[in-house]
């Protein structure tokens, strides 16, 4: 099995304080990845191990099978796209000189610069100058650059968390198309909702520990109670678990013309977090 990232006992320590603990995980090549966690849970600690801006403690952070120190090399470096808190934007230049700057330092055709732009819905806006931009835009800027060389591997810190709900869903269906492409994707989030639209597989980052991974459908049937909520017609609301014997009584509810709603009881990612960490995901 290819993988992109192979990260095996990952520790980091800034002085006597563990950001990253004990930390293991691959990510498949065209894979959809999710580290889900609270604020200072380690997640961008985890990114920039990856993409050679720290150095690890202890362990092993395999990149495109190479140390990830490695990928301090621009051959490597032209191979991933990273998005993060700092957007390194040049304030005084427009949106699209910014752009057509890193398509020189990558030797990419001018009409990156418009396909980009139009990935995060600011084509419109290219004129802009950066110092006149939202935080909102900035990211999309800083988006739109990182995915500019269409690399094969994209690093997200928390990608949406400056968007309105409209340029939200914009950047999700352009992320799927990057990753129908071929696109391998690492997301760092506390965004419960994010996670689930997007991820193939999730990981829940606490206090320095991966203490549950997954596909959402795998961790929420972990860690569900695999019951059914039943609302009847004259407002009562009966718990119902999934056996024979209660199979019964809801067919005979069904047969009598007595059900009004009827769902199931799966765990929400809050729900998983705070077992598994005895925490909340704030």
């Amino acid at each position: 099995m290819t993988y992109v990232i192979d990260v095996q006992h990952l520790q980091k320590h800034f002085h006597q304080e563990a950001a990253l603990r004990d930390v293991s995980f691959s990510i498949k090549k065209g894979e959809i990845f999710g580290f889900l966690g609270p604020s200072g849970s380690g997640k961008t600690t985890t990114i920039k191990i990856l993409t050679a801006q720290l150095t690890k403690t202890k362990g092993q952070a395999i990149v495109f099978g190479k140390d990830a120190k490695e990928m301090q090399k621009s051959s490597n470096r032209a191979r991933f796209g990273i998005l993060t808190d700092n957007s390194g934007l040049y304030l005084r230049l427009s949106v699209e000189e910014n752009l057509q700057l890193y398509s020189k330092l990558y030797n990419l055709p001018i009409s990156s610069v418009k396909e980009s732009l139009e990935f995060v819905n600011l084509y419109d806006e290219r004129k802009k100058k950066v110092s006149q931009l939202s935080k909102g835009m900035i990211q999309r800027v800083t988006l739109a650059r990182s995915i500019m060389h269409k690399p094969e591997l994209l690093f997200l810190d928390e990608p949406t968390s400056a968007l309105d709900p409209v340029n939200t869903q914009h950047i999700y269906n352009g992320l799927r198309k990057l990753n129908e492409m071929g696109t391998t994707i690492f997301l760092t989030t506390h965004d419960m909702s994010e996670a689930e639209t997007l991820c193939d597989r999730i990981a829940f980052l606490h206090k320095g520990k991966i203490r549950a991974i997954g596909s959402p459908q795998q961790l929420k049937k972990q860690f569900g109670n695999d019951t059914i909520t039943v609302e009847l017609v004259d407002g009562s609301v009966h718990c119902i678990e999934n056996c024979k014997d209660e199979a019964k009584k809801v067919y005979d509810w069904m047969r009598s013309g007595l059900i009004s709603r009827i769902y199931t009881n799966e765990p929400t990612f809050g729900d998983i977090f705070l077992q598994v960490t005895g925490s909340d995901l704030i």
